[in-house]
């Protein structure tokens, strides 16, 4: 294997994006043995006289700026291997992971003195990943199937570019994504008991996943944390929060978390499987009923009324985090803010969704049931009008208006909203705590007069 390439430049592609173009200097001596044992593919490709160029891309970066991008790529190691050797060798102890630039791989396994080919990689790919993560022993033989180009790094170098350059954090998320949602290998997509079969989503502070138990086939969602944020204590504090907070309750209208694991330096929550969509996917498409409105309030509602006797504060009740299932019914979910009452935020972050959050989040007050009203109220506005009550770009404007103005009267611009979901609007959303519904039970009385008039019933069984 020669590894005398110098990386000289890397550049963002205009022939394609989130592609770079890789070109690479090699000394006269090396360039004329590598022509000799590596005649070009092709009369197109790009081989001067003092190195090569390559037209590299790979999923596993797009999440990264270009120039996080190019200053990775940059500082990797170039080397040709020739077709029929041995790259990667299982049982050794790895350091090293690498991209193929071009040329293809194929991955065998030894077991039980038979041997197994288990995968193959080409252009973009990368080989033995597994060393970003820990010394693990490798799992398998790396052997090139062809003449082939990569470049390579060590973990350690990995580590402290990342240092440098947090955003590379994002790429070890991505890595451990392709892993879980595409190798060919179950026991590469395996987290605790639990087989993971495709990636569903991707979310400001992890990626979802939907998985399998082993024993059970028991469909379940896996929350993992962002890299980025996993190597920072709040974050990773607040993740672990909300699967320990979760796990407390159980409750029909609350997501139901079934375990915990950390690996690949990251924390994976497991969690009931949902089939629908979030209430603010519902709230763009169409226009809510009447009974439907009240339906999903008082669903809500006795998810909170549950989480509340517990002594648990969401914190973050918006659309968003309010699921619909198909049969119609609700789950509460995301509690990553969620704390006890009477807690305070001591980190002076506002906690919450701007556009949702109570006067109390914003002042850094002592937070209990009725901030979560807040929060409801402007939810249920939103349901009503199919928008927020107060908008805008400015977080200033935003802030003051919840601190200082009275949500504009709904019937305004919605003429036939029923008298109780006028009369809870307005209350719900008082600037004082001490002014608005007490708890949720004050709710209920308030609203479930009303749904009986609807013929709504908002009970679901477990």
């Amino acid at each position: 294997m020669f590894s005398d390439g110098q990386i000289r430049k890397v550049i963002p592609s205009h022939l394609q994006s989130e592609c770079y173009l890789i070109e690479i200097h090699l000394p006269q001596e090396n360039l004329q043995g590598m022509t000799a044992l590596f005649p070009p593919r092709s009369s197109k490709e790009p081989e001067s006289q003092s190195g090569l160029q390559f037209h590299f891309c790979s999923g596993l970066i797009d999440a990264l700026p270009q120039d996080v991008a190019c200053r990775f790529l940059q500082n990797m190691t170039f080397s040709r291997v020739r077709k029929g050797e041995r790259i990667i060798t299982q049982g050794e102890q790895g350091n090293n992971f690498y991209f193929i630039l071009k040329g293809r791989c194929v991955l065998t396994q030894e077991k039980n003195d038979m041997l197994f080919e288990i995968d193959q990689r080409g252009q973009g790919d990368i080989l033995g990943e597994m060393a970003l993560f820990d010394e693990e022993i490798r799992g398998a033989d790396v052997y090139a199937q062809t003449n082939t180009d990569l470049v390579s790094m060590g973990r350690e170098q990995f580590e402290g570019l990342s240092q440098e350059y947090p955003d590379l954090r994002n790429f070890l998320s991505e890595v451990i994504a392709h892993r879980l949602s595409g190798s060919k290998v179950l026991a590469d997509r395996k987290i605790g008991k639990y087989i993971v079969t495709e990636r569903i989503a991707n979310g400001g502070s992890g990626l979802i996943f939907k998985g399998n138990h082993v024993l059970l086939n028991m469909p379940v969602a896996v929350k993992m944390l962002k890299h980025e944020l996993a190597m920072h204590q709040d974050f990773l504090g607040a993740f672990r929060n909300e699967a320990n907070i979760v796990a407390q309750l159980n409750h029909p209208n609350i997501i139901k978390v079934y375990d915990t694991e950390e690996l690949y330096q990251t924390v994976f929550i497991i969690m009931e499987y949902l089939d629908g969509v979030p209430l603010k996917h519902m709230l763009r498409s169409m226009k809510l009923s009447l009974s439907r409105i009240v339906d999903f309030t008082l669903q809500i509602c006795l998810g909170l009324e549950y989480a509340h006797k517990k002594g648990i504060i969401h914190q973050d009740i918006n659309p968003q985090n309010i699921f619909i299932l198909t049969d119609g019914q609700v789950k509460i979910f995301d509690f990553g803010l969620a704390c006890f009452r009477g807690c305070v935020d001591t980190n002076f972050l506002f906690p919450g969704t701007l556009s949702y959050i109570s006067p109390e989040q914003i002042r850094g007050n002592p937070v209990d049931e009725r901030t979560d009203i807040y929060s409801l109220g402007i939810t249920v506005y939103e349901m009503i009008a199919g928008r927020v009550p107060f908008t805008g770009d400015d977080v200033g404007d935003l802030i003051n208006a919840h601190l200082q103005k009275d949500i504009p009267d709904i019937r305004s611009t919605i003429h036939d909203v029923a008298e109780e979901l006028h009369t809870f609007l307005r209350k719900a959303t008082r600037k004082e705590p001490s002014a608005r519904y007490q708890n949720i039970s004050e709710i209920l009385g308030e609203l479930l007069p009303l749904a009986e008039q609807l013929g709504v019933r908002a009970q679901f069984e477990d």
